[in-house]
């Protein structure tokens, strides 16, 4: 992707750059096809993970086959599965919260994208796999390999989505930024029918259920680190902006990232839009993690109706990612994310209503709809708005932003859920979110195409 004095990609020629050319701001986009594919393949292989690993099967094993009723006696308090998975996921979000920026900035000095995300890949990738091996008891282990899974997952993602510009160019990153969404999606999809369907036959199979939920677990860190390799290969390493090794960097990268933060206090596109997203990407947050529980207390649906809205969800999205990538090409990317949060309102609004399976799942499938459209141009819709084009360590900060935008509503939603004794208010108390995000996002103006 570009920076600061990169060429303008309108006034090149048409050459196709190398794989190794890739890898540096000023490559000439656009990027062959095989090389745009194995960037999306990427979404493919971490999909994997974040759908069957940290939102489907782990929480749950954690729970009953894990930790299990009587709770776990940690620092002298005797603490539930859910408190002690929250602690564990607030732990990685501190992690990334300290390390994306610092690392995305060292990236860009070294020019060693490629190789960062190498390394947290197969490090979250390990890691997951490491945790199909442990078994009831293994608290502190599983959480310890839980919080190291995701933080290299959205570390990984830094370096990732770094490459779109370089991959894409501007004018073609929403389109290929919905493409590795839709690839996600689908990939992301696949594994979790096939961990489910491992974990409904594991008595035929011979397989004990705790056994069914360790080898999903296991197998999906073998998915991520085996479909990622197109991408270590197509996404290279550059010559490095600065001297020295990677103590040099990191004390450089604090000091660049620091300086990037200034940078956003400062005002400007980029900044307003970072709190838009901080706001919208709050009410998709909460939206999505607390379906599951709204479905099953509120609603009283049964799991397979659940488990079965999700497989749709991430089958719809596939065609919404791929569709909004279209309509922003016809009517500008922030327009297009608009109305995806102006259909988001509508479906909090709905929830409040709903009543049984038929409404729940066609409700899902709604999000389904506007939930890839909404993430996959946010993306690209950021990519764009940085001067010279967004580098690592600009999203370092949208990687930090992404993990704390998930804070505020859930936490409006458990006082609303205390406070009223339904869950009803608190899934309306989340159009508030969009509305709010919407406020913000009218007032970006992104200069050049896309608009």
């Amino acid at each position: 992707m570009s920076l600061p004095g990169a060429p303008d990609a309108s006034r090149e020629a048409p050459a196709r750059p190398s794989a190794h050319q890739l890898g540096h701001p000023s490559a000439h986009p656009p990027a062959s096809a095989s090389v745009v594919r194995a960037w999306c393949l990427y979404d493919w292989a971490n999909s994997a993970y974040i759908l069957s690993v940290a939102t489907a099967v782990l929480p749950a094993w954690f729970a009953t086959g894990i930790v299990g009723p009587q709770g776990y006696a940690l620092l002298g308090l005797r603490m539930s599965a859910t408190t002690l998975w929250g602690l564990t996921v607030g732990l990685s979000a501190l992690a990334v919260f300290l390390l994306a920026p610092v690392l995305g900035a060292a990236a860009d000095l070294s020019g060693r994208s490629g190789t960062f995300l190498r390394v947290f890949c197969l490090a979250g990738a390990a890691a997951a796999v490491a945790l199909g091996f442990r078994g009831p008891g293994d608290v502190l282990s599983v959480m310890l390999l839980f919080a190291a899974a995701q933080a290299a997952f959205n570390c990984a993602n830094v370096f990732y989505d770094s490459y779109l510009l370089r991959v894409a160019g501007p004018e073609d990153a929403d389109r290929v930024s919905g493409r590795g969404y839709a690839y996600g999606y689908v990939g992301g999809g696949l594994h979790f029918l096939l961990a489910l369907g491992l974990m409904t036959l594991h008595e035929r199979l011979g397989l004990t259920q705790g056994q069914a939920a360790r080898l999903a677990i296991a197998s999906a860190g073998v998915w991520w680190a085996l479909f990622a390799l197109p991408a270590f290969r197509a996404l290279r390493d550059v010559p490095a902006r600065a001297t020295g090794g990677p103590a040099d960097w990191l004390r450089q990268g604090l000091t660049e990232a620091l300086e990037t933060a200034r940078s956003f206090t400062r005002g400007g596109p980029a900044a307003t839009f970072l709190l838009a997203y901080l706001l919208y990407n709050d009410g998709i947050q909460t939206t999505i993690g607390m379906a599951t529980i709204y479905g099953k207390e509120e609603l009283g649906l049964p799991t397979s109706v659940l488990m079965l809205t999700l497989l749709l969800i991430q089958a719809v999205a596939f065609a919404g990612a791929i569709g909004f990538a279209r309509l922003a090409g016809r009517i500008g990317t922030r327009r297009a994310i608009l109305l995806s949060l102006l259909v988001w309102t509508g479906v909090a609004v709905s929830a409040y209503e709903i009543s049984g399976a038929i409404q729940f799942a066609a409700l899902g499938g709604v999000v389904g709809l506007v939930l890839g459209g909404s993430q996959a141009l946010s993306r690209s819709y950021y990519a764009r708005l940085v001067p010279g084009g967004a580098t690592a360590r600009h999203f370092g900060y949208f990687s930090v932003v992404t993990k704390f935008s998930a804070i505020g509503g859930p936490l409006v939603f458990a006082v609303l859920r205390q406070l009223t004794g339904s869950s009803r208010p608190a899934i309306l108390a989340v159009a508030c979110f969009f509305l709010a995000g919407m406020v913000l996002l009218a007032r970006v103006r992104e200069p050049g195409p896309g608009r």
